[in-house]
């Protein structure tokens, strides 16, 4: 993948989650920063830092239960150690630091 596609994938699965978030039950604070940087704080506190690393191509997931790097593969954003969807890795970590179970992507 080049660096125009990453950037266009990157950017759409940004926008998504940040849609998806936002008409979540769970009412985040969403800010989205210079660069592509998806900060979203929960009521209680807990804090994810999703955002695009362009020198690996990947989308990487800061959150208080560690780090998780995705990477674009079979048409997917797929977790470099585990293989696991970015949408339903982040609906665990939105359901587990939100406090209420929510599917961010059908």
């Amino acid at each position: 993948m080049n660096e125009a596609e990453f950037e266009k994938l990157a950017e759409a699965a940004l926008a998504e989650i940040e849609a998806a978030l936002e008409a979540s039950a769970l009412d985040p604070d969403l800010e989205l920063k210079e660069g592509g940087i998806l900060e979203v704080t929960f009521e209680s506190g807990a804090k994810l830092i999703i955002n695009r690393h362009r020198a690996a191509r990947e989308i990487w997931v800061a959150a208080p239960s560690g780090g998780f790097h995705f990477k674009w593969l079979d048409g997917a954003w797929r977790d470099t150690r585990n293989g696991t969807e970015l949408f339903q890795a982040l609906s665990a970590l939105a359901s587990e630091h939100g406090g209420k179970a929510v599917k961010l992507r059908a």
